[in-house]
């Protein structure tokens, strides 16, 4: 790997906190870059031009890859020139001018109330089904992320004051609040825990070798309990998007949701204002009062 490659990656996981995921999406677009310089026989970074930068991003995209994908590899030269600039590596920043594609505003695929209490109206009967429920409650009523429920520890809840310590995204902490049927379906599970427990295991959530569980295990629970309940697969993000989705709702408060969520910026959240049309001609329907004729 290139040496201002490593650099830049080892900024991005030491200083700027990034997890381990992102980072790997960075090496990733960047391998890709530094095999179009090798092949262009650049000798180094500040050699390339806006042109170079234009052919690069058309190369890619004549290979297939979404206009997504390709808004996150541009979003990631851009990163990586900032980064060289500011290190003295280089004096120009070839990326500067050159417009992503444009992206079709992808809503997030939230559960409607029925759908979520289908997928958790069940009695649990073994010690799994107590563990899975909590889970699924636990990422409705709190809107957690995936990897934020694999890391809890036992001390990160407080069954008694229903709130649960979460460390996000560039190793932010917040306190959201758990909602009185999750809670009682941790206390549930917490009773099972501990007969499987045959260690010092801190993790709220152990698989069957009482270690603690995986994101990959906590995918599959999800897909065959939507399976046995007979819904569509449903993952954590939608657990996650259907939590903010319905707050939203019904407060209209966008700040608190996007405080719930852990979003640094405000306009990762608004996604959620975008409500389908069938709900707010519902709303309007029911509101307006020359909506309906008499």
């Amino acid at each position: 790997m290139n040496k201002e490659v490593k650099n830049f990656l080892d900024f991005l996981e030491k200083v700027r906190n990034y997890s381990e995921h992102t980072v790997k999406n960075y090496s990733a677009d960047l391998k890709k870059f530094e095999e179009f310089k090798q092949q262009k026989n650049f000798k180094n970074w500040s050699s390339l031009t806006q042109h170079d930068i234009r052919d690069f991003i058309s190369g890619v995209r004549r290979a297939g890859v979404s206009p997504r994908s390709l808004a996150r590899l541009l979003s990631s030269l851009r990163s990586f020139y900032k980064f060289l600039n500011n290190e003295g590596y280089v004096s120009n920043n070839p990326t500067s001018g050159i417009n992503a594609p444009k992206l079709n505003s992808l809503l997030p695929k939230a559960m409607d109330t029925d759908m979520v209490n289908r997928l958790l109206d069940f009695k649990p009967s073994s010690w799994g089904d107590f563990r899975d429920k909590a889970i699924a409650e636990l990422l409705y009523s709190s809107g957690l992320r995936l990897s934020e429920l694999c890391q809890l520890n036992t001390t990160d809840i407080s069954l008694e004051n229903r709130i649960c310590r979460v460390l996000g995204k560039g190793n932010k902490e917040r306190e959201v609040p758990v909602g009185a049927l999750a809670i009682k379906a941790l206390k549930d599970w917490y009773v099972h825990r501990e007969k499987k427990l045959e260690n010092s295991e801190q993790a709220v959530f152990i698989n069957k070798s009482g270690s603690r569980i995986s994101a990959r295990s906590v995918q599959n629970i999800l897909k065959k309990m939507s399976s046995k309940m007979g819904l569509p697969f449903v993952n954590p993000h939608m657990l996650r998007h259907s939590f903010a989705s319905h707050i939203l709702e019904s407060s209209g408060d966008l700040r608190a949701v996007q405080e719930l969520l852990g979003h640094a910026n405000l306009s990762t959240t608004q996604i959620y204002t975008k409500l389908d049309f069938q709900h707010l001609a519902k709303v309007y329907d029911n509101s307006h009062p020359h909506a309906k004729s008499d």
